[in-house]
C-alpha cells in the first residue's frame, strides 16, 4: 500500500473507531463504568491521572531494551493474547522482535517486551481542543461521552512516526486490528511506506474496523466474511487456520460424557448473574465438577463467590492459557467469547449461554447462528443439554469448526505456524525486493 496521511479528525475517527459504535455505547453501565466513568467530573480526574501518570511519567521512565528494533521485523503486542498470538513468529524469524509502547501492560510479559518510547506524545496535544471540537460535530453526544478516550489517543500516530523514521522496520505484523494505539501504528506505517501484516489471534465481529493491513492472515473464511460486512478489504489475503492452536488440536477430547464443565467469563457479564447461574448448576448437576475462568482482564472481586461455592474450581488466565484451561474440561459454558471457538476445536462441548441482557451483543461472534455451538436461552436449557452431554457426548463435535478454521481436515492441520512463516516470508521478499 503506498504511503497515506489523514487529516487530524478523519485520523481520530479512524483510531476511534469501534469507540463510536452502538454496540460500545450500549454496554452495560458497570462494564462501562470500569473504562470510562459516566460523570464528566470522573473523566476528567482519569484523565489527568492518566497525564500525570502516564504521558509525565513517561518522561521519567527509562527504555532499556533486550534486542535491536532497527531494521527488524516489528510483532507489535497490546496484550498477553497478542504476545501468544505472535511469539511463534519470534521463534521462527531471527530478525523479529516483539514491540509494545512504553507502559503497555502486557501482563506477564511484561520484561520479555521491547519498548517503543512515547515521551513525545505530551508535544501533541495542542490538538485536543481541535480534536474534540471536529469530533463533536461528526459524532455528536458521543464525542463528549468519551473525551477521555479522545484525550488518550491524542500523540501516538505522530510518536509512532517518529519511531518508524528512526528505526526503519523491515515490516510490522500486528494481532489486534482495533485498540487505539494499534491503529495510530498502522497509519503511521501507511504515512510512512512501512509494509504492516496481521495474524486474526480470535474471532472477530462485524463492529471491527475495516481490513487494511498489507498482507492479511485470517483463521478461516468466518474471519473474511465478516471483514467483507465491515468495508472494502484492503491487501493481500490468506486462510492459514489458528497458528497458536497448533500444539494442541492432536489433543482433542475423546471421552464419551461429560464430567467437568468449565465457565468463561468476562467484564460483559454481571457477577450477580454468573453466581446464580453456577448456584443453579451445582445444585441440579452434583456430579459434575465445575470450574470459572474470569478473562484476564477481569479484576473483580470474586471472594463472595468463592464462600458461596467453597467446591468451585478455577483457573487463572493470567498463570494458565486457554487451551490448557479447555483440555482439562469436557464442556464449556460461555456468552461472548472465542473460547467457544478454541473449546470446540479440541471436541469439548460448548454451550452459548447469555449471563448478560445487551441486545446488541446477543451471539456477537455469531456462533449460535452458524451451529458452531448449542445455545441455552434459560437455565432449564442448560441444565437439560448438560444433562444430555453427560450421558453421551459426540466425537465430531470438532468439524463444526471447519468455516472458523481453514486447515481443519486439510494437510495443513497442526501445521498454521509454518504455513503462516511460510507466506509471511514469501511476501516480506517479494514487498521488499527490487522492482
Amino acid at each position: 500500500m503506498p504511503p497515506q496521511t489523514l487529516p487530524l479528525i478523519s485520523r481520530l475517527r479512524d483510531i476511534l473507531q469501534l469507540r463510536f459504535t452502538a454496540v460500545f455505547a450500549a454496554l452495560p453501565p458497570a462494564v462501562l463504568a470500569n473504562i470510562s466513568p459516566a460523570n464528566p467530573f470522573k473523566r476528567l480526574a482519569r484523565v489527568l491521572g492518566y497525564a500525570a501518570l502516564r504521558l509525565v511519567g513517561n518522561v521519567f521512565r527509562p527504555i532499556r531494551n533486550p534486542d535491536e528494533l532497527r531494521e527488524a521485523v516489528w510483532l507489535y503486542v497490546v496484550s498477553a493474547n497478542n504476545y501468544e498470538a505472535l511469539e511463534f513468529i519470534r521463534q521462527g524469524r531471527p530478525d523479529a522482535v516483539l514491540v509494545a509502547g512504553q507502559a503497555k501492560n502486557i501482563g506477564r510479559y511484561n520484561a520479555l517486551v521491547n519498548r517503543l518510547p512515547l515521551r513525545c506524545k505530551l508535544l501533541y496535544y495542542w490538538q485536543f481542543p481541535l480534536a474534540f471540537v471536529g469530533l463533536l460535530r461528526t459524532e455528536g453526544r458521543r464525542a463528549w461521552r468519551f473525551f477521555d478516550f479522545i484525550f488518550y489517543a491524542i500523540g501516538y500516530y505522530e510518536v509512532y512516526r517518529r519511531a518508524l523514521r528512526h528505526y526503519r522496520p523491515r515490516a510490522v505484523v500486528f494481532s489486534n486490528d482495533h485498540n487505539d494505539d494499534t491503529r495510530s501504528l498502522l497509519l503511521a506505517c501507511r504515512a510512512e511506506g512501512v509494509p504492516t501484516a496481521y495474524v486474526q489471534h480470535a474471532s472477530v465481529s462485524t463492529y471491527f474496523p475495516p481490513l487494511g493491513f498489507d498482507l492479511n492472515l485470517l483463521e478461516g473464511q468466518d474471519a473474511l466474511d465478516k471483514y467483507r460486512l465491515c468495508g472494502p478489504v484492503h491487501g493481500r489475503v490468506e486462510l492459514v487456520g489458528m497458528p497458536k492452536a497448533d500444539a494442541y488440536l492432536s489433543m482433542k477430547n475423546i471421552h464419551p460424557f461429560i464430567s467437568r464443565v468449565g465457565l468463561a467469563c468476562n467484564i460483559h457479564d454481571p457477577l450477580p448473574a454468573i453466581a446464580d447461574v453456577l448456584v443453579h448448576l451445582v445444585r441440579e448437576l452434583p456430579d459434575l465438577t465445575f470450574t470459572l475462568r474470569p478473562h484476564p482482564s477481569d479484576e473483580r472481586d470474586f471472594e463472595s463467590l468463592r464462600q458461596l461455592l467453597p467446591n468451585l474450581q478455577w483457573s487463572s488466565a493470567r498463570s494458565e492459557n486457554v487451551f490448557n484451561f479447555l483440555l482439562r474440561q469436557d464442556a464449556l459454558v460461555a456468552a461472548d467469547t472465542s473460547t467457544h471457538l478454541e473449546a470446540t476445536l479440541l471436541n469439548v462441548a460448548s454451550i452459548y449461554y447469555r449471563f448478560g441482557t445487551n441486545p446488541l451483543t446477543k451471539d456477537y461472534y455469531g456462533y449460535a447462528a452458524r451451529g458452531l455451538v448449542d445455545q441455552a436461552e434459560n437455565l432449564r436449557q442448560l441444565v437439560d443439554l448438560l444433562r444430555g452431554y453427560a450421558r453421551t457426548k459426540p466425537g465430531d463435535l470438532y468439524q463444526r469448526a471447519a468455516y472458523y478454521n481453514a486447515t481443519l481436515g486439510t494437510i495443513n492441520e497442526g501445521h498454521s505456524q509454518a504455513l503462516t512463516l511460510a507466506i509471511f516470508a514469501d511476501w516480506l521478499n517479494k514487498h521488499q525486493s527490487p522492482t
